[in-house]
């Protein structure tokens, strides 16, 4: 149990100390937020659990192209926050994120890729 604190620990640290540089640097906190931090300590955290290592090499393959189709998102949101404002831009990236990644999902089938 004490290792499952641990863990919530360091990935709360993480995600407090981006934020936090972020307020004080828009460029320097969207950099160390660009870095794949979630990614890395879930490959870190599968490797000292012992998972197999098609596991750990599976979700490094999956992660990859899980991301291309969320990266319109971040054109998306800022290119309409002054029209909606905050909440109503996140719901609609978020929903168009999830209609491109559909899109998305389904023409990678064709070359035998499936992610859903």
């Amino acid at each position: 149990m004490t290792y499952i604190f641990f863990k919530y620990a360091i990935t709360a640290l993480l995600v407090v100390l981006i934020s936090e540089f972020a307020k004080r640097s828009d460029k320097i906190g969207a950099v160390l937020s660009s870095l794949p931090v979630v990614t890395i300590l879930t490959l870190i955290w599968l490797f000292l659990e012992n998972q197999s290592d098609d596991k750990i090499k599976n979700h490094a393959y999956y992660t990859f192209w899980y991301v291309l189709p969320t990266l319109p998102m971040f054109l998306i949101f800022p290119s309409i926050y002054d029209k909606y404002g905050f909440w109503l831009s996140l719901f609609i990236s978020l929903v168009l994120t999830c209609i491109i990644f559909i899109i998305f999902s389904l023409g990678l089938k064709k070359f035998g890729i499936d992610l859903i």
